[in-house]
């Protein structure tokens, strides 16, 4: 979407790390931007910070499929129809699988693979009646690549990735102005993934954030963050027999080892 002047901006988990980024991104670009987040706290500090009458905040959890219904209505007659959806909110439980509770695999899946979807079935609707819009859908290079201590959460970017694209298609296949991007970014710095130690350089939150809108306004259709993440593993992936792969992820880049110290976000 090139101008997105004037045009209504949802972002999930917009109250906190690249969520509160973009928004201030889209804000700079004269959008109406509305945040949804699982934390009013984190809603009301987001709100405080920007400071613009052009951003709406809505406390929301978006594992629960009533409350998407509920204030996706309640976002439609107050600030407008939604022109660019960001499925940015997302959780990590960095574990080995043996020692995920049930609970844990069901709130991963529910968050970050259900939800885009849940999000994303509501609000085309709206965007398939005015044959404009566009979706944005925040999965991650832990969806290209297995990784220990990640299996439930490469599990639902794995789904993301595949889900995304497919709709891209669909909607290119059914001649929709329509466009669906896929972003596939490394650790980002915000907190997420704090204890990660990485051959790989951890992304910078802001410019991460900043590629994530410029790849918006220029129609990309999948970004991985940064570029050679894509090529070293798809063709990796698909030159080398898997011992050898497992040899250069796990050894000569490290990835494989990257969840040893991992500690997440600290909770108040």
């Amino acid at each position: 979407m090139r101008n997105l002047q004037d045009k209504v901006v949802l972002i999930t988990g917009g109250g906190s790390g690249i969520g509160k980024i973009m928004s201030r991104l889209m804000l700079e670009r004269k959008a109406k931007v509305v945040i949804w987040d699982i934390s009013q706290e984190n809603i009301d500090a987001t709100l405080s910070e920007l400071s613009n009458p052009n951003i709406f905040g809505y406390k929301v959890d978006v594992s629960n499929i009533e409350q998407i219904k509920e204030t996706a209505q309640k976002v439609k007659q107050e600030v407008g129809v939604v022109d660019v959806l960001i499925n940015n909110a997302g959780i990590i439980v960095g574990k080995y699988f043996h020692e995920h509770s049930l609970g844990d695999i069901d709130r991963t899946m529910d968050i970050n693979a259900s939800a885009p979807m849940y999000m994303t079935h509501i609000f085309l609707e709206d965007m398939m009646k005015q044959n404009a819009g566009h979706i944005c859908n925040i999965a991650s290079s832990g969806g290209l690549v297995s990784n220990p201590k990640m299996s439930v959460y490469a599990a639902s970017k794995w789904s993301v990735i595949g889900w995304s694209d497919s709709l891209r298609l669909e909607m290119e296949q059914l001649k929709k102005n329509i466009h669906v991007t896929t972003i596939m970014p490394y650790y980002i710095n915000t907190g997420m993934f704090d204890g990660v130690r990485s051959k790989i350089p951890i992304l910078d939150e802001e410019a991460a954030s900043l590629t994530i809108v410029k790849a918006i306004e220029r129609n990309k259709k999948m970004v991985t963050i940064p570029g050679y993440i894509y090529r070293l593993t798809r063709i990796g992936q698909g030159l080398m027999p898997i011992k050898i792969f497992d040899w250069f992820a796990g050894d000569v880049l490290g990835i494989y080892k990257t969840m040893e110290h991992f500690t997440g976000r600290k909770k108040d």
